[in-house]
């Protein structure tokens, strides 16, 4: 399951859209979309992600992949995604950490354009299934995703260990 080289565009049957994988150098455009994120879910202050541990954990170690969204050759959006395993399906997964957009370019069609190219890499991939989360209270995004055929998994409960927590139990062992 090899990754697509940084700066590789994909295909998109929107004029003037486009999706291409980042690089490093948009480390800092990456960092302004997370904080964008964090604003529209109110949670601005669990941001501690830096440019420094952004460019290690996403170009060093390769822990996960960002597609970025331009529009008129502006970024106006993002994708942050990784690979899971289903052992029920015996095959990898793609799970959407994030995925956000502008205000001014939603409604657009972007967002399914952003899913689908996702779709299309998981099935290159050889990948069973693509999962995210989205917050309770947000219903034009749900709506949006069940507009696509997605189902919510309401009988599964997310479950989050961080922070001293899940210090005090790696210290368990």
């Amino acid at each position: 399951m090899d990754q697509i080289a940084p700066q590789t565009n994909m295909q998109t049957n929107m004029p003037d859209f486009t999706l291409r994988f980042a690089s490093v150098q948009d480390v800092d455009t990456i960092l302004f979309f997370i904080k964008e994120l964090a604003k529209y879910e109110n949670m601005e202050n669990e941001v501690v992600a830096t440019a420094e541990n952004l460019c290690e954990s996403l170009f060093e170690k390769r822990q996960a992949e960002v597609v970025l969204a331009e529009y008129l050759d502006k970024p106006v959006g993002f994708m942050l995604f990784f690979h899971n395993y289903s052992t029920f399906l015996g095959q990898p997964g793609i799970y959407l950490e994030d995925l956000f957009l502008l205000p001014e370019v939603r409604k657009m069609g972007f967002g399914k354009t952003c899913l689908s190219i996702l779709a299309r890499l998981a099935v290159e991939r050889n990948c069973g299934r693509v999962e995210w989360s989205c917050l309770d209270w947000n219903t034009p995004s749900r709506n949006f995703y069940k507009s696509l055929g997605s189902e919510s998994k309401d009988e599964w409960i997310g479950y989050r260990l961080s922070g001293q927590a899940l210090i005090d139990l790696a210290e368990h062992s």
